[in-house]
């Protein structure tokens, strides 16, 4: 299973549709259910866009999530489409305003530390790989860096990465697959074999 849909007690999934439902109903306890379900994975594909701004472009994204949530309509795996849609938009604003300014890189050792709202999070780092792997990510090119870390830390699946990425879900699997290839090419074994696409095993030859 995904590392973003790993969680004890459950099918994460329905966990999140029933949460995110009671969430537009104004129930407060869920939307923190909501939060911290999303939060971490997102924070971790916001910072490999923008590096150590990545937790502001989160309240950003969170902020306009609250403004236009009682308008949405979907189950978890949309809700959490929706969230990296509208942070990967805000990231690319983000850029764009910074884009005179230097800018700063961040290392992998530093986007471990991220601080993650649960356990499960902290789980789902380490079932990704070692530092070493998530290096040669970020040493990937931007397209097949990020349909990695949409499909395998935020837990999207092809059409749904695609969506966010504004590309056709074959164009996301051959990115995913590319990348994956690579990693494994590079020593990252570790990485290929513990990502999964849902139940089935996401590696290079899943992809295609």
């Amino acid at each position: 299973m995904s590392p973003a849909r790993h969680a004890a007690g459950g099918d994460p999934d329905t966990s999140l549709t029933r949460a995110v439902a009671a969430a537009q109903r104004g129930d407060d306890a869920a939307f923190t259910q909501v939060y911290r379900a999303v939060q971490p994975g997102l924070l971790r594909y916001l910072t490999v866009l923008v590096g150590p701004d990545g937790e502001d472009v989160a309240s950003e994204t969170w902020a306009q999530v609250c403004r236009d949530f009682s308008g949405f309509q979907g189950d978890g795996d949309g809700f959490r489409a929706w969230t990296a849609t509208i942070g990967r938009h805000r990231a690319m604003d983000h850029l764009r305003a910074r884009a005179r300014r230097p800018v700063a890189v961040t290392t992998l050792d530093e986007l471990m530390a991220l601080p993650a709202r649960d356990d499960t999070a902290g789980l789902a780092l380490e079932s990704l790989s070692t530092a070493a792997a998530l290096r040669l990510i970020a040493e990937l090119p931007r397209d097949q860096a990020e349909a990695v870390m949409l499909r395998a830390v935020v837990g999207l699946d092809a059409n749904a990465a695609g969506r966010v990425l504004g590309k056709r879900a074959g164009a996301v699997r051959t990115a995913a697959y590319r990348g994956l290839r690579r990693l494994a090419e590079q020593g990252a074994g570790n990485l290929v074999d513990r990502t999964s696409d849902r139940s089935r095993p996401f590696d290079a030859e899943t992809v295609r």
